[in-house]
């Protein structure tokens, strides 16, 4: 077995110390407390990637080559949405209806691209100054939003794994705040997925080519089930919970630890388990923004929220939870997300 060993002193314990608090504030007005092991896994990593202020190195010129995440060209990102659009299914009113009904809130990713794209014109954020980073499941699924998106801003820079938790950490942050033009600005979108039939089963979803209704989000439904046999007593202890072969599921069922009376209460344990994922992944992507800080340029949006992945032949849908500027101090000054109602 392979075991994980933290070396890097002084400044992972600050690091601990820091999310931690944050852990702490949030158990209070929510009654969650993150494990300390999956707090030490996800918050060691150093601060090699602070960078100083765009202003304080010298500007350099780039080849066309070096620049592969980044859109140039005079066609802006609503006219690039459109036409992403014109590749996609007509809006379905029955299934529309029965997303909406289940996860009040909850726009179709034609509408939330639309309206990302001209509340970020408003602010000068564009497809040839914007680097995209997104943390989202590794279920192919998860990749309707994430190429749409890409097909307006560019390549993006993964920072996800597992249920859409932030496994890059804070030198995945850090790197990727590297890659951000010079006086650009990044579009960071995050958040759990799952997945509901054409017949309004929640958890489960048609896959193209598959006669199988398979489980959506795989990872986050077998953490819960992990999590459903300790609250009813029968699960035995599993002594290789951070086995290096599957550290990222082992983390994932750490992680929903503290919400095992929130899902034994609702009503429907599949429409509350994604919501309970983004509180936890929440909490970790801020603390991440918060430490690397430094290394924004000209500012930050986050876009996060559940995305809700129906059939093939049928829109996707996205609850947006938080939509939010960052400014170059990493401040958040603007709240974005009224654009999106």
């Amino acid at each position: 077995m392979l075991h994980l060993r933290l070396t890097t002193g002084n400044r992972i314990a600050c690091a601990h110390r820091n999310y931690l608090s944050l852990a702490h504030e949030a158990a209070q007005s929510k009654r969650m407390q993150i494990p300390i092991a999956t707090t030490a896994l996800l918050a060691a990593s150093t601060n090699a990637f602070q960078h100083s202020r765009p202003g304080r190195v010298p500007t350099r010129s780039f080849s066309p080559s070096t620049r592969l995440n980044i859109l140039a060209g005079t066609e802006s990102a609503s006219e690039r949405v459109a036409r992403v659009m014109k590749s996609r299914p007509e809006e379905n009113s029955s299934m529309d209806a029965l997303v909406k009904e289940n996860f009040p809130g909850a726009i179709s990713n034609k509408e939330l691209e639309t309206k990302v794209a001209k509340a970020l014109e408003g602010l000068g954020i564009t497809p040839a100054n914007t680097l995209l980073a997104t943390s989202l499941c590794c279920d192919e699924l998860a990749r309707n939003l994430e190429d749409d998106f890409n097909t307006v801003y560019g390549h993006n820079f993964n920072l996800g794994g597992l249920s859409g938790f932030p496994f890059a950490g804070n030198t995945g942050f850090g790197a990727m705040s590297a890659h951000v033009p010079d006086d650009g600005f990044c579009l960071l979108i995050h958040g759990p997925h799952v997945g509901i039939t054409k017949d309004g089963v929640i958890g489960k979803v048609e896959r193209s080519g598959i006669a199988l209704v398979d489980s959506c989000c795989g990872s986050a439904i077998a953490a819960s089930n992990y999590l459903k046999g300790i609250t009813d007593g029968g699960m035995k202890i599993n002594p290789k919970l951070q086995q290096f072969s599957d550290f990222q599921q082992g983390a994932v069922q750490e992680l929903i630890l503290p919400f095992g009376k929130r899902l034994n209460e609702a009503e429907n344990r599949m429409k509350e388990l994604p919501y309970a994922l983004y509180d936890s992944q929440d909490i970790l992507v801020r603390d991440i923004i918060n430490t690397g800080k430094g290394g924004i340029k000209k500012g930050l949006v986050l876009l996060s929220g559940i995305q809700i992945n129906t059939g093939p032949d049928t829109l996707d849908y996205f609850h947006p939870l938080r939509f939010e500027f960052y400014d170059e101090n990493g401040k958040v000054t603007q709240d974005l997300l009224p654009q999106l109602k």
